[in-house]
């Protein structure tokens, strides 16, 4: 891809990246900061050009079409990040939380208490980060999400058709995805895979909460192991197949063996014996992920380690 940037006319040639967008939604991405309807009004107005042609909003890009681009103000990334952002400690570390990338897409572990995107109050997120650490990367996405609390694996792509390949993984439920959970009391080893639909509800305040709804629920399913048993507790590798918000939460809640220091769905008593044993968050860790590269077509594993809050309340369990 060719560009010349600034207030002047810009010329774009078309990459295998590229390729199959239509043409509005191209430019609503590559003019970041630009409102959409300043971007409708320029094709409108016939002042974007294909191939030296006028272009319709719905027209599909082709491999090696060159886009002309008319003068029109684009304002800076780093303009669209808070000012704080690289004061916050957990931001300015995310370089050190990559655990795989190439120039194709790189796998984080998420600290936990980071959302994943800004929004609900937030400023920023996960997503809104790297890309003020990476403002040279012009299509980093979210490939899935992790709850906020939640910590470990997060995929994110650096190119349209890498993130076309992932979710096309998702849906085909062919990427491997496997956390770690405390749990509260001793899990049935028989509990292998638990199916119960969920619904999600919106409450007064605005909160989001998910219940089992076996008429309105949508099909979720987990795959349960038994990693390591405690006095009144349980460390299960949970493996979900569909990806409901906050699945594994609740069908380890409707089991009866809720998450530790889960505020949303947890048991206080268990809580408060948790936080005595040193752990001052929710014990859900996205641990590995495994998935076919969209362009190498080699099967990418990779493995995020347990931060200290964590290791450090499995110690004291372990102590008895």
């Amino acid at each position: 891809m060719s560009e010349n940037s600034g207030l002047k006319v810009t010329f774009v040639t078309i990459d295998e990246d590229q390729a199959g967008q239509r043409i509005d939604n191209f430019l609503i991405t590559f003019l970041k900061g630009v409102p959409k309807s300043a971007v409708y009004k320029i094709l409108r107005k016939g002042e974007v050009r294909v191939n030296k042609g006028r272009a319709k909003p719905l027209y599909k890009l082709q491999l090696n079409d060159e886009v002309r681009i008319p003068p029109i103000r684009i304002a800076e990334r780093e303009s669209q990040v808070p000012e704080n952002l690289n004061k916050l400690d957990k931001v300015t570390q995310l370089e050190s939380c990559i655990l795989f990338e190439d120039k194709y897409l790189m796998v984080l572990n998420k600290p936990a208490g980071l959302a994943v995107h800004g929004g609900s109050g937030l400023s920023f997120g996960l997503i809104e980060a790297i890309r003020a650490l990476r403002p040279e990367e012009r299509n980093l996405e979210l490939v899935h999400r992790l709850d906020r609390d939640t910590s470990g694996c997060i995929l994110i792509s650096k190119k349209r058709v890498i993130l076309k390949g992932l979710h096309e993984q998702l849906r085909e439920k062919t990427m491997e995805k496997n956390y770690l959970a405390l749990v509260k009391g001793e899990w049935d080893a028989k509990h292998k895979n638990v199916n119960e639909p969920l619904k999600k509800n919106t409450l007064q305040s605005g909160e989001r909460v998910v219940r089992v709804d076996a008429v309105e629920g949508k099909p979720s399913h987990t795959r349960f192991r038994v990693i390591e048993r405690f006095d009144g507790a349980t460390l299960v590798q949970a493996s979900p197949v569909t990806g409901r918000t906050h699945q594994i939460r609740v069908h380890t809640q409707c089991k009866g063996h809720p998450i530790a220091c889960d505020d949303k769905y947890g048991d206080a008593e268990f809580d408060s014996k948790m936080r005595a044993a040193g752990l001052g968050r929710l014990f859900l860790h996205a641990k590995e992920l495994r998935f076919m590269h969209p362009k190498l077509e080699t099967t990418v594993h990779v493995e995020a380690p347990l931060d200290n809050a964590l290791q450090n309340c499995l110690t004291q369990l372990r102590k008895g």
